[in-house]
């Protein structure tokens, strides 16, 4: 209990040191916040967004079998249909219609496809919501492109995506098999690709490679390497907005290295006095020790809260568009937090232990100095 008292003494008399002082501790208050805030939001939007691709990509075949000529994606002959069926492990195969489209009209590319399922009747589209943005359509609208012949196709808008899939659905176009193949000139016995099912998910690497050693012409592609390259975009664009942060992050390093070593006379003046009425080295260094704790820890504090309100509720205006890309047609979507506990750690220690600490090694050589001669 003494033990407690001491500490619980400690922290007012540091409280109310802190409060003597209060222009120079708000404006390392400050600026420290402002530092965590733009590092947290940049983490926070990041392992947000990967996760949810994560999510919206759980639905996506588990190998994508691509046709390769002289290292390209080619058409795929509907002759292989029979031929991966035949696999062991394969439980279904299908062949995909895909392909992109530039609308000069709002000078972007569309992703359209053909699915089997969940597509559109003949005549109609289901299109993203990017696309309704841009485009001004709602259901019930004609959409009108150009075709591979230059001659117009108008479509029915059947239905607009919703808006929980705009990640990976923003310039979607959902239309019929025949009216793919009408569109784009393509005969009906070949597909862009083909997507397995496999009967045992533990065996999806050992089917990929039967396939291959099969059919040494395609590229099987697994729905756990999309995911990945899906991360390493969101990583990649993570780390250059850091990058872009590093100049702020030193420049408060050297405000708060210069805040923290450069004790003021009045400071100077405060640990002799202390020192002289009885004070120990020790309880010095550990008042300083709270005060360093005290700041660091509540601009931790307030930064993370601001940038969790930031990337959660006002959707991280700052940089929102940089991690979701620089097409023309800009998802909108609400993100579901996140937080990853090693992703926080490393947060907290970054940002207020190198504070903590560097502010005793000022005050240990002020302290160990005789009384006397400081306060002279």
């Amino acid at each position: 209990m003494n033990g407690f008292a001491r500490q619980r003494y400690l922290l007012d008399f540091t409280v109310a040191s802190l409060m003597r002082r209060p222009g120079r501790n708000l404006s390392l208050l400050l600026v420290y916040t402002l530092v965590v805030f733009l590092l947290a939001s940049v983490m926070l939007y990041s392992q947000a967004i990967k996760g949810k691709a994560a999510a919206l990509l759980q639905g996506a075949p588990e190998i994508v079998v691509q046709r390769m000529e002289a290292g390209r994606h080619a058409l795929m002959p509907a002759a292989y249909l029979e031929r991966l069926g035949r696999l062991r492990g394969v439980a279904e195969v299908q062949g995909r219609l895909w392909g992109y489209y530039y609308d000069p009209a709002v000078a972007a590319n569309y992703t359209v496809m053909a699915p089997a399922r969940d597509g559109a009747a003949p005549g109609q589209v289901r299109i993203g919501a990017g696309i309704a943005r841009v485009r001004g359509l709602a259901a019930g609208d004609v959409f009108s492109l150009r075709g591979y012949d230059g001659q117009p196709h108008a479509y029915t808008v059947a239905a607009v995506l919703p808006a929980t899939s705009e990640l990976v659905s923003a310039d979607l176009m959902l239309i019929a098999p025949a009216d793919f193949r009408a569109f784009f000139g393509l005969a009906d016995d070949v597909y862009t690709d083909l997507a397995l099912s496999v009967t045992n998910p533990a065996e999806v690497r050992q089917v990929a490679r039967k396939l291959a050693e099969r059919l040494p012409d395609c590229r099987p592609i697994l729905r756990e390497e999309v995911l990945r390259t899906y991360e390493s975009v969101f990583d990649w664009r993570e780390g250059m907005l850091l990058a872009v942060l590093a100049g702020a992050v030193f420049a408060f390093l050297i405000f708060a290295w210069d805040k923290a070593t450069g004790l003021s006379a009045e400071e100077r003046r405060e640990i002799g006095i202390l020192r002289a009425i009885g004070w120990e080295t020790g309880d010095v260094l550990r008042m300083k020790l709270w005060e360093g704790g005290l700041i660091s820890f509540t601009a931790f504090c307030l930064g993370y809260g601001l940038a969790h309100l930031h990337v959660f509720h006002a959707g991280a205006p700052l940089f929102a568009g940089v991690m979701r890309g620089w097409s023309v047609l800009q998802p909108h979507f609400a993100l579901t937090p996140q937080v990853d506990a090693l992703q926080l750690t490393t947060l907290f220690l970054l940002s207020v232990v190198p504070y903590t600490v560097v502010t005793l090694v000022p005050v240990w050589r002020a302290a160990t100095v005789d009384p006397d001669s400081i306060m002279r």
